[in-house]
């Protein structure tokens, strides 16, 4: 597949994936023009990828995980470092729902103002 079907197909920018190439997380093969192709597998690569950005995991622990993901197997040590993140991602997950439950009271409130709501106008 070559690096714009990918993109399109990830959700991503091309500039993204030269990124995940630059930082090792993402292979590509050249062809004799220099095109990049990539495999049918970069695009489940490319969302794993995002997915554990999006978890907050800087590129030096998500180029660890990736071998993991592909073996199903963990050192003792990296084991330890996604736990500790599992925790961190359980606390933003009760911070968010948090902040949502308040927003809920906000729209609630300002769509049905009890009496003593008042609204400058």
């Amino acid at each position: 597949m070559r690096i714009g079907e990918v993109a399109e197909r990830a959700g991503v920018s091309v500039r993204a994936l030269r990124y995940y190439e630059e930082q090792d997380l993402l292979q590509a093969s050249r062809s004799p023009g220099g095109q990049r192709h990539y495999p049918d597998t970069a695009v489940g690569r490319v969302q794993l990828i995002q997915q554990l950005y999006a978890a907050g995991l800087p590129s030096r622990v998500v180029r660890q995980v990736l071998p993991c993901v592909d073996s199903g197997e963990a050192p003792p040590k990296l084991l330890e470092q996604l736990e500790a993140e599992r925790v961190r991602v359980e606390q933003r997950i009760t911070d968010l729902l948090a902040v949502r439950d308040r927003l809920d009271g906000v729209i609630a409130n300002t769509r049905n103002p009890s009496a003593e709501c008042f609204h400058v106008r």
